[in-house]
């Protein structure tokens, strides 16, 4: 009897995860069912024939701030998962700040679950906070299904998600450690940390120097080497970092770090004026050659993954100069792009590109296993989420047609190579319809 499935993707360039190879994948109950040889005869209820065009797993985007309830202005489930969609993003784990309440205990989890709850295109996760005085909520948190914890060693930003102390970081470390859990850090040290001597970009880049990332970084290797927690670096932007790092893993410390499109394809040189604060980050956006330094970094593997940082707020936040402006960049609908463009000229694939944005995000959640959702692969027995991706093709990036809520992003009139053609959530083209799931740990 012959067996028919779903749906059938072909490609002469599907993203599998021993390389790129031409492939037919069939879909059946919102899994991959089977891989087989490009012109394989298969009955299906609905076919797609992708020719050229790069068949690649869906992303899988760990560090998006939604801020959704509270700076929904800022931006929404409902806007993000259509933008994450648009970039080939087809999971995303939710930031526990700037939303209000920030997601520190479990009644607030409660709040932003409610919130997202048929609103999202895409599978959307969330992370916890760990803050001063919440190390009793951190188990329960767990226990909820919260992926890890997120803490900020300096300021956050906002002051309902205040830092940890490096006396608060034992004791919420120890108490993550108990249970296995994982712990992500904003590591800067903040005693290296000043005022920027003016509003433009040299003062605001003089102000937080890579060694406030370093000896963060150095930090939280020493806490994580004493508790035996999992700890992981977030947008890592000083490429002084790497060698700390690389030799905590050496000696087998529970450590690894990301960074983010915005570090591996932006420099400070690119900055126009005073007045380009959607450049604006925290960490800052570094000189040309610290960013050559982290592709060398990710080619090591002492980087393990890419994800976007999405760290959107409302225009007005955005006006003034470097000292004033709201830090963050809005990315989330166009990683994929600009991480490709960047990378194709340096000689790595799109395996690479895979590796980076979807393998290693989902590795560092625990979406990769054998759990009810496996993610980040176009293999057998994982969610069907897939990218049609024409990775030949350009664009010029115009802000104002992005599904994000404010349309604000240093990539604006930039050049980029690789246009998402379609994507696939668990067998189904995502559209205006949200379809996407809430994801537990």
């Amino acid at each position: 009897m012959t067996e028919t499935y779903d749906l059938v993707i072909r490609s002469r360039r599907a993203v599998l995860p021993y390389g790129e190879k031409p492939a037919a994948v069939a879909v059946r109950n919102g899994r991959i069912a089977a891989i087989e040889e490009a012109d394989a005869p298969l009955a299906a209820a609905a076919e797609v024939d992708l020719g050229d065009i790069a068949l690649l797993p869906g992303l899988v985007d760990t560090h998006v701030h939604i801020n959704e309830p509270g700076r929904t202005e800022w931006e929404g489930f409902a806007t993000a998962t259509r933008a994450a969609a648009a970039g080939g993003v087809t999971t995303v784990v939710d930031m526990p700040l700037n939303s209000l309440p920030p997601t520190v205990d479990v009644e607030s989890l409660a709040v932003k679950q409610a919130a997202a709850r048929g609103a999202v295109h895409v599978d959307v996760g969330f992370w916890g906070g760990a803050i001063p005085g919440n190390v009793a909520d951190l188990r329960p948190l767990h226990e909820a299904g919260v992926f890890g914890f997120k803490c900020f060693i300096s300021d956050s930003g906002v002051p309902e998600f205040p830092p940890l102390s490096p006396e608060r970081q034992y004791e919420a470390f120890r108490e993550i450690a108990s249970f296995d859990g994982l712990i992500i850090v904003h590591a800067e040290d903040p005693a290296a940390l000043s005022e920027p001597a003016a509003g433009d970009y040299a003062s605001f880049l003089a102000s937080r120097p890579p060694s406030a990332e370093r000896r963060a970084v150095e930090q939280v290797i020493r806490v994580a080497e004493q508790t035996g927690v999992r700890a992981h670096i977030v947008h890592l932007a000083a490429a002084d970092a790497l060698e700390p790092l690389a030799k905590a893993r050496s000696r087998g410390v529970r450590v690894t770090a990301e960074t983010c499109p915005h570090y591996l394809t932006l420099t400070a040189e690119d900055v126009p004026g005073p007045d380009a604060t959607a450049f604006k980050c925290c960490p800052p956006i570094r000189d040309a050659g610290n960013r050559e330094e982290l592709w060398n970094g990710l080619a090591d593997g002492v980087i393990s993954c890419v994800v976007t940082d999405h760290s959107p707020c409302t225009p007005d936040l955005k006006r003034g100069d470097f000292a004033t402006a709201w830090g963050g960049v809005s990315s989330l609908q166009l990683g994929l792009s600009a991480v490709w463009t960047a990378a194709r000229a340096r000689g790595h694939g799109l395996s690479s590109v895979v590796r980076w944005m979807a393998e290693g995000p989902a590795a560092l959640v625990g979406l990769n296993g054998d759990g009810a959702r496996r993610k980040g692969r176009i293999a057998l027995g994982y969610d069907a989420d897939l990218v049609a991706f024409a990775a030949d093709a350009s664009h010029v990036v115009d802000a104002a047609a992005l599904h994000h809520r404010n349309p604000v992003t240093p990539y604006a009139g930039r050049s980029l190579r690789g246009v998402v053609q379609a994507t696939w959530l668990r067998g189904e083209i995502v559209d205006d319809t949200p379809r996407g799931a809430l994801l537990n740990r």
